[in-house]
Parts: C-alpha cells; structure tokens; sequence
C-alpha cells in the first residue's frame, strides 16, 4: 500500500470563531504521516521562517493550503508565505526544482453558497476561476495543482452541519495518506468534494 506525507498548512486569522473550521481540524486523522501547521499560531508577527517551511515542504508528497476564503483571495500571510517561501532558485527558475512532481490543492471554507459563485450568481465566478492565480503559482514551482475541496455556507451552517463536513474531511484525508491518486481523474472535477464522493459511492 502506497502512503503519502500530507502537509496541511493551515491560515485562519480568527480559528476560535469558526464552527466550520474548528470541526475540519478537529477530524484530522492522528497520523504521523500527517502534519498539522498553523501558521498564524506559528508566525503571529508574519515573522516566517524561510528555510523551516521549506524543510517542511520537502518532507511531504501532498500540500494543503487550508483558509477560509478573504475577499476572493487568501488570509495575508498565506500571501506573506508564498511571497517569502517559494524563493526563486529553490521553489522555481532554473536551478529551482524543489517542489516538483509535489501535489498541492486549497481547503477552502466560505460564507457563500454554491449557487452564488457562477456567472449568473451573486459573486459572478467560480471558486476555481477565482483560484487561478494559486492554480499559475504551483504550476511555476512545477507542481501538480488539484481542484479545491470546499465548504460553502458556513454563516448558516449548524454545529450538526460542521460535525458532518468534519468528518467527512477526516475521511478524506485518511484516503489521500493510504492511496495513489490518479491526478488527470481528480482534475476533471470542479471540487475535490465531487471527486471524493464518487470513492465512497
């Protein structure tokens, strides 16, 4: 059985008041093939230590940007960390080819449903369309980047709803560690969700 090394980098400025986020993490399978990483726990003065998280990026197969959605874009320092981590020579160019062949791919939490984020929606584009430029940034560190796994509607989501969506990210993650993933297949879905339920069906 083939095990992969999951790097879960998780960014959430205010983590104490998230129903949605506090169940997600709470179902993380205690595995030591999975790491845990809060950067705002970590770094609360956006102080990120370079070559620490490099080292961590290196010890993984697959890397998780885990964040709520900010205004269409990511938490500041998930920016702060791109910015100052995947340094050129190291994370891309031509000598930069650390992360190759790595998977990575967005947990993303959002007040919005899916309905509102279309064309013809409220927040008028796709959250993959509004990922693009994560999508462009992995692609330069020749990485394979996946479709998000989302979470939509947590203003209005129950504590019943947010245990439910907990422990289906636990089973997730649990599949993700003890399985080869057939990337081409995962990339012909919108969400991860999509992809992931058609494997417990």
């Amino acid at each position: 059985m083939s095990i992969n090394k999951i790097l879960i980098l998780f960014f959430h400025p205010l983590f104490e008041k998230s129903c949605a986020n506090k169940s997600l993490v709470k179902n993380i399978p205690d595995s030591k093939n999975i790491t845990f990483h809060d950067l705002y726990e970590e770094y609360p003065d956006f102080d990120v230590d370079v070559k620490r998280e490099q080292q961590l990026l290196n010890n993984h197969d697959i890397i998780i940007w885990h964040h709520p959605m900010y205004w269409y874009n990511c938490p500041p320092l998930m920016k702060q960390w791109i910015d100052m981590v995947l340094e050129y020579g190291w994370a891309y160019g031509k000598k930069g080819e650390s992360l190759k062949g790595k998977i990575i791919f967005q947990v993303i939490t959002t007040g919005g449903d899916r309905e509102s984020f279309c064309e013809t929606g409220n927040d008028r584009y796709r959250i993959v369309n509004l990922l693009e430029p994560f999508n462009q940034t992995a692609k330069v560190c020749n990485m394979h980047y996946l479709p998000p796994f989302v979470i939509h509607g947590t203003y209005k989501m129950k504590p019943e709803d947010c245990e439910k969506n907990g422990l289906n990210y636990g089973l997730f993650l649990d599949y993700l560690e003890k399985n080869n993933l057939e990337t081409t297949e995962i990339s012909s879905y919108e969400y991860m969700n999509d992809w992931f339920f058609t494997k417990q069906n």
